[in-house]
């Protein structure tokens, strides 16, 4: 899975497969995006198709039911979806995380971008510890 692996950054440890952006504890969201590639958006484009008419002319027309979505910063192509689909942008993914970890105990401790940025992912620790018994 390594391989599948475009960026990332974590807190800690040095994951198994040695690839990241090691970053200091306490990092704020601008810095983990940075860091972790995902400073980016995802932008949406129609769908259009060329066909040729039986005069030999090329034709470009509108598939009105999709849209592409696509990298803003390299405009790689990331999916074809529905108009209906809703885009959840990776600094979003990020700031899911700001209000827990600036108020709570939580600590962002990895986050990063897999596939060229067809998937996305954060983790963090809660700051809560088990203790007690299993029954």
């Amino acid at each position: 899975m390594a391989h599948l692996i475009e960026s990332m950054a974590y807190v800690g440890e040095t994951p198994w497969h040695g690839l990241g952006n090691e970053l200091a504890p306490k990092q704020p969201i601008e810095v983990w995006a940075k860091q972790a590639g995902m400073d980016w958006r995802i932008e949406s484009s129609d769908v259009s198709y060329m066909a040729n008419n039986d005069k030999g002319h090329n034709l470009i027309l509108p598939f009105a039911e999709q849209k592409v979505l696509y990298r803003s910063d390299n405009f790689e192509p990331l999916s074809v979806v529905s108009q209906r689909y809703q885009e959840v942008q990776p600094r979003e993914i990020l700031e899911f995380y700001r209000d827990l970890t600036e108020q709570s105990d939580f600590e962002l401790e990895t986050a990063g971008v897999l596939k060229g940025g067809r998937k996305l992912w954060a983790l963090a620790r809660t700051g809560q510890s088990c203790s007690g018994q299993l029954i």
